[in-house]
Formats: C-alpha cells, structure tokens, sequence
C-alpha cells in the first residue's frame, strides 16, 4: 500500500521541522511546508527536505491573476515539490495557466510534474463563513461547484473535507487525486476545523491523500501517533 500520510511540518523553525521529518520519516509518505515554515525558512527548507528523498508538498496556496500564478507554480516546480496549492476561487483562467506552467517547467527539467492541487473551501469554513462572503452556496454545493471548475480547467487534483469525499469523488474522472486536511480521531480536538473525518474513514470514502498536522506534531510521541495512524490504514 503507498502510504498516504502527509504530515504538516506547521512549526515555525527548520531545525525543528526536520527534527519532526527525521522521527516520522519511515511512518509516512511526503511532508507539507505550510506558510509559516515556509516564511520563517525561505526555500531552503525545501531543498533540505528534498535532499533527504522525502516527498515535499508545498501548501502556500496561490491565488492571484493567471501570469503571476504562473511564475509562483513555474518556481516551485524548478524546486522539485511534488505537489502544490491554488486557490479554485481564483478561477478557470487562472487553473489553466497553472497546471500549463507547471507541466512546461517540468519538461524543460526533465522530471515530472508536481501535482497542481485545488483549495475548493478551507475546512475552517462553514456555512455562516461562507455567507459573510456573499456565497450563497453551503459548503457542500460551493465545493461541488469549485471542484467540476477545476476538472474541466485540467487540473489533476483537489483538496477537499473529507466530508466532501462521497460527493466528489462520483463526480471526478478516476484520475484525480482528492486530498483531505481535517483528519482527526475521535480523542482529537477538532481546533479551528469544523468539517473532519478519521483517517480509515476517508481513505473509504474516496481519499488519495491524507494530511495530518496537530495530531502528529502535538503528539507527546510524533513517530508513535504516525504508525498509529498507519497501522489503522491497514
């Protein structure tokens, strides 16, 4: 089984985030450089993580006009990330020159393409968050609308709830991987997200990937909270 687990390096320093890599490392299957890590570092954090042959999932979400998300995704892809993050909202046009940007850089690099994911809605939102902003649309239906946007656009990939993983994965071409935040076990806290799911459940219901940060680095035992989640996979 290709173990799925992408654990969230949200630490706000690189020697503690690859004091974390190095303890979970044979537990799981890619790290993600969030915001945080990623300001506070630089890109070198990136290239420390790649040199140890880690899978690195590169989660600065851009959003911006389709030329100056071109360049974001053209620059990640020559740093060798394996998957990246746009914001659907940004819309189609913008969804294309992404997923272009990154399949064209990567051949003139020789290698494969990273993974060009969408953020359909952040787990942190609900209903009434959604609303604040004008949409109309529960989370569900603003998902579901996202989502097809960024089928038809090419790209290979979405973030999603994993509440939202029966909806969409009936909806997608086979090919597209769904990667889901907001795992949590039944002991958990829940924090800031609101739409979560255990991690046996939303492999089942349609997962490719699953991203896991507070219940892992938080754990008083990093390395034995990750095989835990592991072994529940199997």
């Amino acid at each position: 089984m290709r173990n799925p687990i992408i654990v969230a390096l949200d630490v706000p320093d690189a020697s503690r985030a690859l004091q974390l890599a190095r303890s979970v490392a044979p537990h799981v299957g890619a790290f993600k450089v969030g915001k945080e890590l990623f300001v506070s570092t630089g890109p070198d954090i990136i290239r420390e993580l790649r040199a140890t042959g880690a899978a690195v999932f590169l989660d600065l979400k851009f959003h911006d006009i389709p030329n100056t998300v071109a360049k974001a995704v053209a620059a990640a892809t020559r740093l060798d990330v394996q998957m990246l993050t746009i914001h659907c909202s940004g819309g189609s046009a913008m969804m294309r020159a992404a997923e272009e940007s990154a399949q064209r850089a990567a051949q003139e690099l020789g290698r494969t393409a990273p993974l060009v994911l969408g953020v359909t809605v952040l787990t942190s939102m609900d209903g009434a968050a959604l609303a604040e902003l004008g949409v109309e649309a529960d989370p569900a239906g603003q998902v579901r609308r996202l989502a097809l946007m960024a089928a038809a656009s090419g790209l290979r990939g979405l973030v999603c709830s994993p509440l939202e993983l029966p909806m969409l994965r009936p909806l997608l071409p086979d090919a597209m991987q769904l990667v889901t935040p907001g795992i949590r076990s039944g002991s958990d806290p829940t924090d800031d997200q609101k739409r979560t799911l255990n991690a046996r459940d939303a492999m089942a219901t349609g997962a490719s990937w699953l991203v896991i940060g507070r219940p892992i680095y938080a754990a008083p035992d990093p390395a034995a909270a990750a095989q835990q989640i592991l072994e529940s996979l199997r």
